[in-house]
Order: structure tokens, then C-alpha cells, then sequence
């Protein structure tokens, strides 16, 4: 079959087209044929060598396409079922055929959804209910500010925050052309990133870019505020946080891994993984989708490292 490997950590050019092994499902198992993979700054991360993954890697954390076979074990599944699926836990999804665990696949059938939207709801949709509602067990009525929010998962946040009964709702942006467009996902106010600081106290936030934006966040927040780590786009070297600081203020500081948390409780990452395939199917939460072929694989990373998208990149893997 078609993959797009990492042979080699590096820039977006080392990405190639391979012919590999189909793969089989083991025990608790599906192997899907798969229409369309999400492209994501987690697969950056495997690519540069960020996150250790064996060589020769296929990325993709997250696909949607049919059912090939049921491995040992399954119930309730079946072979030719439309389905959106994480494939966070081992990756590859950027290939005609990937296996993955049953608890993180959710059927289609009957629901009003293209394959392409699908597949742009696995990762940064669960991401945003689990990373409110679990993690920062967000309360009705509490104030939000989320960087990044004109991206991939910030769309989502935004939105996420408004159906779990959030007041105010402000995102925060790193260009003005982006304000615009974070302004249509559920946002209250959007602010330029150097500007936040002026945005008043928030009961959580939702730091996915690191460095300056991480110390700003957490300054921003309200006694007994949540600060919600779950990436460092920027690159920026790790910024420590002082216990005694979060003891004085009672301020929190938790972190969320999609990864991990998936591999640890495949079970609850499958049912926020349901519960946003039924927001995305009933029109609750909105996504903006550009798709590329599967061999511009390389091209989407570019786009994705410039930090000029918007909205959700997928890969067009099956043709027809």
C-alpha cells in the first residue's frame, strides 16, 4: 500500500512516499481503509524527532474512511462501515490502511458528516472537550482565553468552551488577519498575542504555544485558575514554574497529551471522541477544512510550521 514515511527526523522534505505492509488488526483491533488523514503539529513534532518514534515512521494521529476487518474481540463494528477514528496511539494514518484500537473508532452510519469533515474532528475536537471538561473541569458561567485560537484545535476550544456553558470567551491571535477568523469559532473577543495581557483575569487558560505566551497565561489567571499546558509551538525553551508561586495564588498548572492520555483510558478518549463526531455532525461545532492530496503530505507540515493556517488541513488519501 501507499504511505507517507519519516525515514529520518528532519525539515518537511525527509517526509516520502513508500510502498509498505498492508497491516492486520490484532486482539481489540480494526484495520480501516482510509479516505482522508487530519494533518497536525503533533506529526511535526514525530517528524523532527521531537517525540521518539522508530524509524521508519508513518505519521497520522487521525483518519476517517471504511472498516477493511475486525481483529479478535470486536463487537459492534463491522467491515465497510464509515468511521472517524484516532490513530494517535501508534500513528499511521498518513497510509491507505491503518490499524488502531476499537475503543478509538466511532461509527458513521446515519449521520449527516463527509468523510473529509471526519477526519478533521478526531484529534483537536476530542482534544478541546477533554482539555476543558477533564482537565480543566470547567465550571458554567467561568471565563476562558485560549492562544492559538484561529488554529486547528484553538477553533475548537473556543467552540468546546461555549457548548460547556463558559461566559466570557477570549482567544488570542499572533497576526491581525487572524482575528477575523477566530471571531467565527465561538470567541467573545479575539486579541493579538503582545496584547493579552490587557484582557483581563480568566479562570482557565489553554497554552499551546509556550515561552512568553505560557508566563502570560498563568499571570492572567483568577484565584483558583486553571492553566492548561498542552503544547510549545513556539519552540521556546521551558519555562519552570515556581510551586511556592501556585501555592501563594492558588493558581493550577496541569498538562494534557492526547497520546498519552488515549493509550492510558482508550476508553473515555473514545467517548469524547463521540461526543465530538455528534457535535460536528448536528452543527454544534464548526470546522474550516482544506484538503491536499496525500502526496502533498510535506507541503501541509510547511504550511502548518509557517503558523499561517487556519482552520484544519486534511489529506486526501483515497481517490474516487
Amino acid at each position: 500500500m501507499k504511505a507517507i514515511t519519516i525515514p529520518e527526523f528532519g525539515a518537511a522534505d525527509v517526509l516520502r512516499l513508500d510502498e509498505i505492509e498492508v497491516p492486520e488488526p490484532g486482539p481489540g483491533q480494526v484495520s480501516i481503509d482510509v479516505a482522508y488523514a487530519g494533518a497536525n503539529f503533533a506529526e511535526i513534532l514525530y517528524r523532527r524527532g521531537v517525540v521518539d518514534v522508530p524509524l521508519p515512521f508513518v505519521p497520522g494521529i487521525e483518519v476517517s474512511g471504511h472498516i477493511r476487518a475486525l481483529g479478535p474481540g470486536i463487537r459492534g463494528l463491522r467491515p465497510g462501515q464509515p468511521v472517524a477514528a484516532l490513530t494517535i496511539v501508534d500513528g499511521g494514518g498518513y497510509a491507505e490502511v491503518v490499524t488502531t484500537s476499537a475503543d478509538l473508532v466511532v461509527p458513521l452510519d446515519g449521520c449527516d458528516l463527509g468523510l473529509e469533515l471526519a477526519a478533521a474532528l478526531p484529534s483537536n475536537s476530542t482534544t478541546a472537550f477533554l482539555v476543558l471538561d477533564r482537565v480543566a473541569r470547567l465550571e458554567p458561567g467561568e471565563s476562558v482565553l485560549v492562544h492559538a485560537a484561529a488554529g486547528g484545535v484553538g477553533s475548537q476550544l473556543g467552540q468546546a468552551a461555549r457548548l460547556l456553558g463558559a461566559g466570557r470567551v477570549v482567544g488570542a491571535v499572533g497576526t491581525p488577519a487572524k482575528i477575523r477568523l477566530a471571531k467565527e469559532f465561538g470567541y467573545d473577543e479575539v486579541v493579538l498575542r503582545e496584547e493579552v495581557a490587557g484582557a483581563g483575569r480568566f479562570d482557565v487558560v489553554v497554552d499551546m504555544i509556550g515561552g512568553t505566551a505560557r508566563r502570560t497565561g498563568l499571570d492572567l489567571l483568577a484565584p483558583m485558575g486553571r492553566l492548561v499546558v498542552m503544547g510549545n509551538a513556539s519552540g521556546a525553551e521551558d519555562d519552570g514554574v515556581s510551586a511556592n508561586e501556585l501555592w501563594f495564588a492558588n493558581k493550577t498548572v496541569a498538562g494534557f497529551n492526547l497520546a498519552a492520555f488515549s493509550a492510558a483510558f482508550p476508553e473515555e478518549a473514545g467517548r469524547a471522541l463521540h461526543r465530538a463526531v455528534t457535535a460536528g455532525a448536528n452543527g454544534e461545532l464548526r470546522v474550516r477544512t482544506e484538503s491536499l492530496p496525500l502526496e502533498q503530505a510535506a507541503e501541509a507540515h510547511r504550511r502548518i510550521e509557517s503558523g499561517g493556517t487556519t482552520g484544519k488541513l486534511v489529506l486526501e488519501v483515497e481517490r474516487g
